[in-house]
């Protein structure tokens, strides 16, 4: 099971640092994922640095989340 992400900060080139409850830190880059349906809103400007954790999870709205297995598994090591 993932571990899950107890702090997170949203870099303006579009990155996401994640810490874990393990002690891990993630660098995972959400460029890729910005032409996404689901996250296509994350372009608008300063909306991308309201990313909170809430329940393990990283979100931006209730509507706007990304998993932490997504972060960990996917992001590399800091």
């Amino acid at each position: 099971m993932t571990p899950d992400v107890i702090k997170v900060v949203a870099r303006p080139d579009y990155f996401i640092i994640a810490e874990f409850e393990t002690g891990e830190v993630r660098r995972f880059d959400m460029r890729p994922y910005l032409d996404l349906p689901a996250y296509v809103s994350l372009k608008e400007p300063g909306l991308f640095m309201h990313a909170h954790v809430e329940h393990g999870t990283v979100v931006w709205s209730e509507e706007i989340d990304l998993s932490p297995d997504t972060l960990y598994l996917r992001g590399l090591p800091e």
